[in-house]
């Protein structure tokens, strides 16, 4: 756990503190149960529905094969969240997390490569930065704490995790996909501006809340189903702030942060989104790619700031979807893009990605 004197220096409110500690009392209460905590959808590329359908999949049925096991996938999920807590932490405090937060028993302790402090121009959104970095910093230890009441040795420490905003840095790779800088020169650097923090936000929130949706048929047990949801409750926060700011924007935010829901797409193997089809488990911030509306309401265009499908549900993505993108590759395989070695497991499989056919458009 974050001692008080760094809670003090992040900022974070009493408030926060409380939620957090009630988080760990209804996860500690459950470990006995942890059989049935599953964070995050079963990872066996092979069974991946490729195209989603419309309407909210059938429940699926837990998967016993050894694999997709409760304490692998909740190390899975502290990879996702150490990606997001180092990056939100450095842009809004310019401190990575303290080593007593990224030490484990399981794989190799990876460094940070890149990533400095965002000199914001408007303090709102600073104040957004600094909030959603508390809430990431907070689930990392949550999470650390779940494992080590499992077993002292089932921690995964941190892997390599490039953040870097220069040329071979993570983000620039997937700005290149999208088509928001060169594809053989440009470089996009996140830490530069307010809109290049918030379009790297958009890549991360979504995936997060995507992920963690996949999850929730699987929760057998009520103790953790009321902690995985807070999780992902504080995650759909953060992603549809994000998702807001960037439509307030207007047309060239819009049209990058669609960029990049495109290329998402890409890497999870969902089909790219028309202005017909918003059947894809990644969609833009409005309807239309290039950030424009044809629907407008007293000449506003129409946002489209929650993907969900005709029934108004979130979609779900599987831990092979999450790891292409992740990885930022389409093939299997491991590690690549922002975690270039790969996530930490005790489970191999769940390191590896499904592979998925290429875009055609």
């Amino acid at each position: 756990m974050i001692k008080d004197s760094v809670f003090a220096a992040l900022e974070l409110a009493n408030a926060r503190r409380a939620e957090r500690r009630r988080f760990l009392k209804l996860a500690g209460a459950g470990t006995a149960a942890v059989g049935g905590l599953a964070l995050l959808s079963a990872c066996g590329g092979d069974d991946d529905d490729d195209t989603p359908s419309p309407t909210p999949s059938p429940t699926p049925t837990p998967s016993t094969s050894g694999v997709a096991t409760d304490v692998g996938i909740l190390q899975l999920a502290l990879n996702l969240e150490y990606l997001e807590a180092q990056f939100y932490s450095i842009a809004a405090f310019g401190r990575r997390l303290p080593e007593a937060s990224l030490t484990g028993s399981i794989g190799t302790r990876g460094d940070v490569t890149g990533g400095r402090q965002v000199t914001f121009s408007d303090p709102v959104i600073a104040s957004y930065a600094r909030e959603i970095a508390g809430d990431e910093i907070a689930h990392v230890n949550a999470l650390r704490a779940v494992l080590t009441a499992a077993g002292s040795t089932l921690v995964i420490a941190q892997p390599a995790i490039n953040i870097d905003g220069g040329a071979t840095g993570a983000f620039t790779a997937a700005a290149r996909v999208a088509g928001l800088v060169d594809k053989d020169t440009g470089v996009f650097d996140p830490y530069a501006s307010d809109d290049n923090f918030l379009l790297a936000a958009f890549l991360f929130e979504d995936l997060g809340v995507t992920a963690y949706k996949g999850a929730s048929p699987l929760i057998s047990s009520a103790t953790y189903l009321e902690a995985a949801a807070g999780i992902l409750a504080a995650e759909a926060y953060h992603a549809g702030l994000i998702r807001t700011e960037l439509f307030a924007r207007g047309i060239p935010a819009r049209a990058a942060a669609n960029a990049i829901s495109n290329a998402r797409d890409s890497y999870d193997g969902s089909p790219r989104p028309t202005d017909t089809d918003r059947k894809d488990l990644d969609q833009g911030i409005t309807t239309n790619p290039d950030g424009s509306n044809d629907a407008t309401v007293n000449g506003s265009g129409v946002a489209n700031l929650v993907p969900t499908d005709t029934n108004g549900i979130a979609f779900s993505r599987s831990s092979a979807q999450v790891h292409n993108i992740a990885y930022l590759r389409r093939d299997a395989g491991i590690g690549g893009g922002f975690f270039p070695a790969g996530t930490n497991n005790s489970i191999e499989a769940l390191r590896t990605s499904g592979t998925f056919p290429l875009p055609t458009t």
